[in-house]
């Protein structure tokens, strides 16, 4: 008897099983139903499963058949995109590829796409990457690019979608595309969007990334849905040649004694209450249990006002405001973008500076003018929080201004790659202020350890 395979709301489903040991380990035995279940992602092994025993089956599971795709404009591949490419096909289309921001990660799927010839999904983590994908995408392969999201619902054999989309229509389409890619494919292990890919059948699937290390150890999560890390490209490789060459400067300014009273009390009466409580944040659960325990007593709610105000205060010290002016008129020709932790700075930016503020409340065809603004020179500064952090193509910059962040390697990494598209004689520089004698210092320690920051580091003051 034939094993019949269906697709049911992400799961892979087979109402009887050979006697196969391997073929049983995937499945469970769903004692609702009586039939036979697993993750849809299994659909690639169980039909090679199949084929290997020379078992009979019938596949009622895919709605997805070869697409007859190719390159509608040619794209020459570089040195390390042609490598990337070939090391992903040899690992029989799957796996995940790390290249610097501005390396090409988008070209590089263009040819995946048109090598494995499959109906193809792809997964971004904003709105605007979604329109920037399509154009691509349109442009390169030549055939309709739907898109899911931000109110569009157009899903064509290539659509580009967006995480948050994906999450919740995956029960319904995880069996209409044979490709997976998931740009950015670091925000897959969340737990809300592990699903994008564990109820997909798609057979081949591409992971893409500029840092696919997670501190959570999420990056095993990405193996076991993708496949493994076939490629990584440094950036020190490909700066000078394939990516503008680039400077960073650490600017360390100091508080006012106003200014730094006021820090030193609140982080005493913060620090105060961490001690007394035990409480740790070099386990997983600390930051989890500081919030909880602050907000049962009054002394621990004054003890978490204390931390926004020292933070604060350290974030947004008028010194910082006063160097990020004369790095703009130093810079006045070029287009810098500054980038800060949170919307109350940038908007206090704005009126400071009457520049206008780019933040994730920014409404999207405000958004694209802003952008449209800054790459055509009517507007030389962009201020902006975390929303420019990822994905966003703004060739044009040449100076960041990094005003203040959190400790993370990748938001640090992802920011200097703002400004390192190629341009003909363009040197990029990026410059990071940050508070002396503050927790900032050593916030920004821990961000700076990456490959990226490790030589050629300026000072400046």
């Amino acid at each position: 008897m034939a094993t019949e395979l269906h697709f049911d709301c992400g799961t892979l489903v087979a109402p009887t099983l050979p006697e196969d040991d391997t073929l049983r380990a995937v499945f469970q035995r769903d004692t609702r139903t009586g039939v036979y279940r697993a993750a849809a992602r299994h659909y690639r092994e169980v039909v090679l499963r199949l084929r290997e025993r020379g078992l009979p089956y019938e596949d009622r599971a895919k709605r997805f058949e070869p697409l007859e795709v190719g390159l509608a404009t040619p794209i020459e591949p570089f040195p390390y995109q042609k490598a990337a490419l070939e090391a992903w096909s040899a690992a029989g289309g799957r796996g995940l590829v790390e290249l610097p921001t501005g390396a090409g990660k988008t070209l590089l799927a263009v040819l995946a796409i048109a090598r494995v010839k499959r109906p193809t999904l792809v997964v971004v983590p904003t709105l605007d990457l979604m329109t920037q994908w399509q154009g691509v995408l349109s442009k390169h392969l030549g055939l309709p690019v739907g898109m899911l999201g931000g109110g569009v619902s157009d899903r064509q054999p290539l659509t580009v979608t967006t995480y948050d989309s994906a999450a919740m229509q995956t029960e319904f389409h995880g069996n209409r595309f044979g490709f997976l890619i998931c740009d950015e494919c670091h925000h897959l292990p969340a737990p809300s969007y592990r699903f994008i890919a564990e109820g997909s059948l798609a057979p081949y699937r591409l992971g893409l990334t500029a840092t696919l290390e997670r501190t959570d150890g999420g990056e095993r999560v990405c193996a076991e849905l993708l496949g493994p890390l076939v490629h990584r490209t440094d950036i020190r490789e490909l700066q000078g040649r394939y990516l503008a060459p680039y400077e960073v400067r650490r600017v360390e300014v100091p508080l006012t004694p106003e200014e730094q009273a006021r820090h030193d009390e609140a982080r005493a009466r913060y620090l105060g209450f961490i001690r007394q409580r035990g409480i740790r944040f070099d386990v997983p659960e600390g930051w989890a249990r500081f919030l909880a325990e602050s907000q049962r007593t009054e002394e621990g709610r004054a003890a978490y006002r204390g931390y926004r105000e020292q933070r604060r205060i350290a974030l947004t010290s008028s010194a910082k405001q006063d160097v990020l002016w004369r790095i703009l008129l130093e810079h006045r020709e070029d287009r810098v973008i500054v980038f800060t932790d949170d919307n109350e700075t940038v908007y206090t930016l704005a009126r400071r500076l009457l520049l206008p503020a780019l933040t994730h409340h920014t409404p999207v065809p405000e958004r694209k003018a802003l952008l449209a603004a800054f790459a055509s020179g009517e507007l030389p500064v962009l201020l902006t929080s975390r929303v420019l952090n990822e994905g966003v193509d703004v060739p044009e910059a040449r100076v960041g201004v990094v005003l203040s962040g959190s400790g993370s390697v990748r938001e640090h990494v992802q920011r200097l790659g703002r400004i390192l598209r190629q341009r003909p004689g363009k040197r990029a520089l990026l410059y990071e202020v940050c508070s002396a004698q503050t927790a900032e210092a050593s916030i920004s320690e821990r961000r700076r350890q990456h490959r990226a920051y490790q030589e050629e580091e300026g000072e400046a003051c």
